[in-house]
C-alpha cells in the first residue's frame, strides 16, 4: 500500500478555491497521537475539544463542527471508527457520535507500516502541511497537533521536489527584488552585508488553493508580518490598504507599534512598474484567511489613545 499517495488523494469539499482542511488537520492530530500512544483509540468526546480548537485556529474563518472529518474520514481508508456496537461510524452528527461512545484511530494497517517505518510519519505529515498550509504555520500546527516533528527536515526533502525547491528560491528572489528588498507592510529593509535577512515572498493566495507563483499573488513581507498574513491577523482591503482583525489582542507598545498602527496603511506596491497584488487574490485571502473584521476607526483611536 502505497500510504503518501493514499494520503495525498484524501476526499475534500471544494468550491472556487474554498479551504476544507478538516480531513488534513484530523490525520495531523490522529499522527500525533499516534507518536504518544500507537494503539490508543481516541474517543469522539476526547477528540471533539481538540479538533475544534485545531479548526478554529488553522481553518476557514467560516465555523465548522468536527464531526465532519471524525465520520468522513473513514471514506478516505485510513481511519476507522468503532462504537459500542461494533465497527463503523454512526453518522456525522455530533449528538449520535457522542451517544454511541464512537472512538476512531489509524486502521490497522497504516498504523503497522508506521511501526515498521517511522520515517513514514514524517512524509505523511510534511506532505499534509507542505499541501494545505503555508510553511509559515507548519511549526505551529504540527505543535497544536501534537505532532514532534524534529527530525522531520529529510523526510521533507522526499516529499518536496526539487522542481518545486527550486521555483520557490526563484520566487523569493522574484518577489523580494520586486520589492526592492523592502516588506510591503512595514517597509522593515534588514540585511547582512548584501544579503537580506527577514524578509520572506508571501502568497496572497496559498499554493495549496491553486496560488501562482507570480508576482500578481506575491508580496515582499518581513517574517513577523509575513506570519501574521497567514495567520489572518493581518489582511489587505480592495483599495490595498492594510487591515487589521479586530480578533487581535496585543496590549504592549510593540503590538501597538507593530500591527494595529499598521490599519488602513497602504500596501507598498513594486516601485520599479512591478505588478501589484491582483484584486481576485485579494478577495481570496480576505474570505479564506482573514480572521473576524477589520478594525473600525474608533477601535483605533482608543488604541492610540493608550
Amino acid at each position: 500500500m502505497d500510504w503518501v499517495e493514499r494520503v495525498r488523494a484524501l476526499r475534500q469539499w471544494s468550491n472556487k478555491g474554498v479551504r476544507a482542511p478538516h480531513k488534513p488537520l484530523l490525520m495531523l492530530y490522529a499522527l500525533g497521537r499516534f507518536q504518544q500512544a500507537p494503539e490508543q483509540a481516541l474517543p469522539y468526546t476526547e477528540v471533539e475539544g481538540d479538533l475544534k480548537a485545531l479548526l478554529h485556529d488553522f481553518g476557514p474563518p467560516r465555523q465548522t463542527s468536527p464531526s465532519y472529518p471524525f465520520h468522513h474520514l473513514e471514506n478516505d481508508g485510513v481511519w476507522e471508527v468503532r462504537t459500542d456496537s461494533g465497527h463503523g461510524s454512526p453518522g456525522s452528527g455530533v449528538g449520535v457520535l457522542r451517544a454511541s461512545g464512537a472512538r476512531g484511530q489509524l486502521v490497522p494497517e497504516l498504523r503497522s507500516a508506521l511501526a515498521t517505518d517511522p520515517m513514514l510519519l514524517w512524509r505523511l505529515a510534511h506532505l499534509l502541511l507542505d499541501t494545505h498550509f503555508p510553511p509559515s504555520l507548519h511549526a505551529d500546527i504540527a505543535a497544536a497537533a501534537g505532532l514532534d516533528l524534529e527530525a522531520a527536515e529529510d523526510a521533507r526533502r522526499m516529499t518536496v521536489s526539487v522542481r518545486d525547491r527550486r521555483r520557490a528560491a526563484e520566487l523569493r528572489r522574484e518577489v523580494l527584488s520586486a520589492y526592492a528588498y523592502r516588506c510591503a507592510f512595514c517597509g522593515f529593509d534588514g540585511a547582512i552585508g548584501r544579503v537580506p535577512v527577514g524578509l520572506e515572498a508571501a502568497h496572497v493566495r496559498w499554493w495549496a488553493f491553486r496560488g501562482a507563483d507570480e508576482l500578481h499573488n506575491a508580496l515582499c513581507l518581513c517574517s513577523l508580518h509575513h506570519r501574521l498574513f497567514d495567520r489572518g491577523v493581518l489582511g489587505m482591503d480592495p483599495g490595498r490598504r492594510i487591515t487589521v482583525s479586530d480578533a487581535f489582542a496585543g496590549r504592549g507598545r510593540a503590538a501597538r507599534d507593530q500591527v494595529l498602527e499598521l490599519a488602513d496603511r497602504r500596501v507598498e506596491d513594486p516601485p520599479h512598474g512591478g505588478e501589484p497584488v491582483a484584486p481576485e487574490n485579494i478577495a481570496w485571502h480576505t474570505g479564506q484567511v482573514f480572521r473576524g473584521r477589520p478594525r473600525t476607526a474608533v477601535s483605533l483611536a482608543s488604541v492610540r489613545r493608550r
